[in-house]
């Protein structure tokens, strides 16, 4: 089975993706410095394949050790990079934390692998569209100024991956631009697991059902939307752990397109935080605690992806909807009362 290296594989998107290898029959290798993951982690995947993946704790900015690893490990085949800094807030907040580890980890990935062939998929964003100028976004459009640190770093970081792709033979990559990922896998073994304060809606949504947190806050409910609320294209994790093990699939067999790529991977359906909150209390019977607070800085009003380049040419389409993503965090939020985790 071939070899593919994870990085920040014990962290939400994967830790699925990692599960979902192994069961396409690849043998997922998992790097990751526990900075926003928990090493029990692995004993969740564990449960849900069989066997404890092969894990080594390490930074990716740390250029002595991520060469060493490399070079130590010369049967590894392809690369899903995960491993980087993604709170679009925090960013705001810390700038200096998201340019550092997020450029930092991926070019010393790729001077590691400089004369190696390697197949290379990078964890991007919809961010990089910024506010668009017509949706459903395809990659076609524009990329535009980002609104947040965080989007930054995934505009430079495709660029970067880009040049790579056309100065060096070796690297075949493909950046996936994923919307918004929910959801938990289907076993409730693993799932989103915030460290503090969550990040992202879903968790916070759950938190404040089961009672961990008094209440939700929502940024804002005055944007030119037909609700107020933002709008987002949410796309369950496991759908999205599937569309990593597509496009590794797909460089394996040699993408037509190029040494370089792109794919949108959403759902290719808008759905705002009010539609959110109203989808959760309808699966789980929970009334939601929530208030409307102002915005946040960086946020953009409105985004859902045009998804018929993947399906078409990454053999990929989301099969699971609003309902399954609500009612799968649920579960994993109740599994974690019962079997807490950190």
């Amino acid at each position: 089975m071939s070899k593919i290296l994870v990085t920040g594989g014990t962290g939400y998107i994967g830790s699925h993706t990692v599960v979902e290898l192994y069961k396409a029959g690849y043998t997922p290798v998992i790097i990751d410095n526990l900075s926003n993951s928990n090493i029990k982690m692995l004993e969740q995947i564990e449960k849900i394949i069989g066997i404890k993946p092969e894990f080594h704790q390490f930074d990716l900015c740390d250029v002595e050790q991520t060469t060493a690893f490399i070079n130590d490990n010369p049967d590894i085949s392809g690369i899903i990079h995960f491993a980087a800094s993604k709170a679009v807030g925090e960013s705001v907040q810390k700038p200096l934390k998201y340019y550092h580890n997020n450029f930092f980890s991926l070019i010393n990935l790729l001077e590691a692998y400089q004369g190696k062939k390697i197949n290379f998929v990078f964890s991007s964003s919809c961010t990089v569209y910024g506010e668009p100028d017509v949706l459903p976004v395809t990659e076609s459009a524009p990329v535009k100024k980002a609104t947040s640190p965080y989007g930054n770093t995934k505009q430079i970081a495709e660029e970067i991956l880009e040049e790579s792709a056309a100065a060096y033979n070796n690297y075949n990559i493909i950046a996936l631009r994923y919307f918004n990922p929910v959801g938990a896998h289907e076993s409730a073994l693993i799932g989103e697991l915030p460290i503090g304060v969550p990040q992202n809606l879903l968790p916070f949504i759950t938190q404040t059902a089961i009672g961990k947190r008094e209440k939700l806050t929502v940024f804002g409910n005055d944007f030119d939307t037909p609700d107020g609320y933002c709008i987002r294209d949410f796309i369950h994790v496991v759908d999205l752990a599937k569309a990593h093990v597509a496009a590794i699939q797909l460089l394996e067999k040699g993408n037509p397109n190029g040494k370089y790529d792109v794919f949108n991977v959403g759902t290719g359906n808008g759905y705002s935080v009010l539609e959110a909150i109203k989808a959760f209390e309808k699966v789980s019977g929970q009334a939601l605690n929530y208030e409307v607070g102002p915005r946040r800085e960086g946020d953009i009003v409105k985004v859902y992806g045009d998804v018929t380049k993947s399906s078409k040419e990454l053999g990929w389409k989301a099969e699971l909807g609003i309902e399954e993503m609500m009612s799968s965090a649920w579960k994993w939020e109740n599994y974690l009362k019962e079997n807490p985790i950190g």
